[in-house]
């Protein structure tokens, strides 16, 4: 869940990810997702050494341009475990399935979340859409962020420096860290961090 919550990916570009589609000296991903689109998502130093280590566990690692997400057996996950995964979350919790959580409602979540604190430009940026076909008016094309902004948003959500964001660093308490029990569900609903700014100090503290 980690890389749907930082992310904010689309199921199609989770499947899609490769070995080949990691750059952990940028911490950055390729994700490819409908529409034929490509975007260089950046996601924290600790989710980028858990992919690394799943591609190595899984056997992912040995063919870099096959799928990167594998099953224990090394065969590639498909959409069948997502529906799966929230099936099983949903006999635990039955909320899960009462308020429909889903993969599209944390990446719904998560861009709820930059925008609230980041702007639109940035959330539409963090969310890969483009401007084909946009129906949201042609004003939109005025409003762009690049992945230095991006990178800032993610670097608010998780805590953790970014090689991207070096305009301004946030500051963050220890417990505004993102864990699995930052991501606290009460009423159906994830508690995301509201970051706080600093000046240009180069690194978070916690």
């Amino acid at each position: 869940m980690r890389l749907d919550i930082e992310t904010a990916r689309r199921r199609g570009g989770a499947l899609a990810l490769r070995p080949i589609d990691l750059d952990p000296d940028q911490c950055l991903i390729q994700l490819r997702e409908k529409g034929d689109t490509t975007r260089s998502q950046p996601v924290s130093p600790t989710l980028m050494g858990q992919l690394l280590a799943h591609a190595k566990e899984r056997g992912a690692a040995a063919t870099p341009g096959g799928a990167l997400l594998r099953y224990r057996s090394g065969q590639p996950v498909t959409r069948r475990r997502y529906d799966y995964i929230w099936a099983r979350l949903g006999n635990h919790l039955p909320w899960v399935t009462a308020q429909g959580v889903s993969t599209h409602w944390l990446r719904h979540t998560t861009l709820n979340w930059v925008e609230r604190n980041f702007g639109y430009a940035v959330a539409r940026a963090y969310a890969g859409h483009n401007d084909r076909g946009n129906s949201a008016g042609t004003t939109t094309t005025y409003f762009r962020a690049d992945v230095e902004e991006i990178a800032a948003a993610l670097t608010a959500l998780t805590g953790e420096p970014h090689p991207h964001c070096t305009s301004k660093v946030l500051l963050y308490p220890a417990d505004l860290r993102l864990q699995q029990s930052q991501f606290a569900m009460v009423a159906g609903h994830f508690r995301l961090p509201r970051p706080r700014y600093a000046g240009p100090l180069m690194k978070s503290q916690g």
